[in-house]
């Protein structure tokens, strides 16, 4: 290589490390005067038994405008420690709190629920429960009865929750974006939309199957908002950002309701935060 050639390449690469660490959350994501402020419930405890032994916490955020005669949307978000998080990238209590004041979205009820830890006691990392893998990488409709058939009743006993599939979402990042995909693609009578942020659609626990899945079986009524970023991983289970590319081409293929929004962002959830209002305005559109 010229000298010339690798001062490009040089300057590419810095410039590809600078976007990477280059998305900023916007005015969606912060507080904003006259808005009316939902609450955040929990953590509370869950022990379920689909997933016997096991026990996680999870969280309900209640919008201001919440009606207990009105049916609410619902939207469920794995990993709920980190998207229910006012102060780190995604701040969805926030802007819930601002989309749904300027009816960009439905008055939704939000949920946010951590992946199971086997025996009594929580675990002291959520991201290394030890059922997160089994709970989300496998293919499957165990997780989806989890949610629908434990979950949701428990939350349904308090507030009016949409029986709609339509008025239902559900959304992660890595694992728990491949397990929010999963729940709506077993159970669209129950969910229709999905956000996924860098979504792990490699050979975990076999979710490199999907691409050919979706261009194979019979379309489902869903919509998908798929997120990941040119330095995502790339290890002995696949290649994120190709896997990704590949379910954004099945799902074009079909002819399905989706968004893709490549970036230059690695395995975090800066992206995917700078992206969340734009990406809840397209899904309740």
């Amino acid at each position: 290589m010229g000298a010339l050639a690798a001062l490009v390449a040089v300057l590419a690469a810095a410039s590809g490390a600078r976007a990477a660490d280059d998305y900023k959350l916007g005015p969606d994501s912060m507080r904003q005067a006259g808005v009316p402020q939902g609450r955040v419930e929990g953590p509370l405890v869950w022990k379920s038994q689909i997933f016997r032994d096991t026990v996680r916490q999870y969280w309900i955020y209640v919008p201001a405008q919440y009606d207990a005669a009105r049916p609410a949307a619902v939207m469920v978000f794995q990993d709920g420690h980190k998207y229910v998080n006012v102060e780190q990238e995604q701040r969805v209590p926030i802007v819930f709190d601002n989309l749904i004041h300027r009816r960009e979205m439905p008055v939704t009820i939000g949920i946010f629920v951590n992946p199971g830890q086997r025996g009594e006691a929580l675990p002291t990392d959520p991201w290394r429960a030890d059922n997160r893998s089994t709970e989300y990488d496998s293919l499957g409709d165990q997780y989806a009865r989890f949610l629908v058939d434990e979950l949701l009743p428990e939350v349904g006993k308090t507030y009016n929750l949409s029986p709609d599939p339509s008025n239902r979402g559900i959304c992660g990042a890595s694992s728990g974006g491949i397990a929010s995909f999963t729940v709506a693609w077993e159970r669209p009578d129950q969910f229709r939309k999905v956000i996924s942020h860098i979504g792990s659609f490699t050979n975990i626990r076999g979710g490199h199957v999907y691409p050919s899945l979706i261009r194979q079986a019979a379309v489902r009524p869903i919509r998908v908002f798929l997120q990941d970023g040119s330095n995502d991983l790339d290890n002995q289970f696949g290649n994120w950002p190709l896997a990704n590319q590949e379910m954004a081409a099945a799902l074009k293929f079909r002819g399905y309701d989706y968004r893709f929004e490549y970036g230059e962002g690695g395995h975090t959830h800066k992206h995917g935060g700078a992206l969340l209002p734009d990406a809840l305005r397209w899904l309740w559109r």
